[in-house]
């Protein structure tokens, strides 16, 4: 098991029900529908990745140093992936105006793919018992 990736797993999960449950019950007369559901996208695809990366952190035959590249991808990913829809889908309430980052939300959603994809890899490369 890998400390980091667990840690980081059961942070983002965490933080994705605090953010979740802020959306529900804080948002809902602040930000229309739309925004809302927008919102929830990014608390979703959060959450995936917390489960995410407390199954791979619990993979014995993936080496420490590849569980943690995959623990940087996610973390920057729903950072830029997440962070920026949040971010974006309550953008009436801040006097920041998040459209002016919103090209990092592709970003992030790159480095989620790249970090499944640098675990398929891992995943491919070992051996069959």
């Amino acid at each position: 098991m890998n400390k980091f990736v667990l840690t980081t797993g059961s942070i983002l999960g965490i933080l994705g029900i605090i953010i979740g449950a802020f959306a529900a019950h804080g948002l809902e007369k602040l930000i229309d529908t739309e925004a809302q559901q927008t919102f929830e996208t990014g608390v979703r695809y959060q959450m995936y990745h917390a489960l995410f990366l407390l199954a791979v952190g619990m993979m014995p035959k993936i080496t420490h140093k590849a569980k943690k590249q995959i623990g940087i991808l996610v973390v920057l990913g729903i950072l830029f992936f997440s962070g920026s829809i949040y971010g974006l889908a309550t953008n009436n309430l801040s006097a920041f105006d998040f459209k002016i980052i919103g090209f990092i939300t592709p970003i992030g959603g790159l480095l989620l793919i790249l970090a499944w994809l640098f675990f398929l890899i891992k995943i491919l490369k070992m051996k069959q018992d």
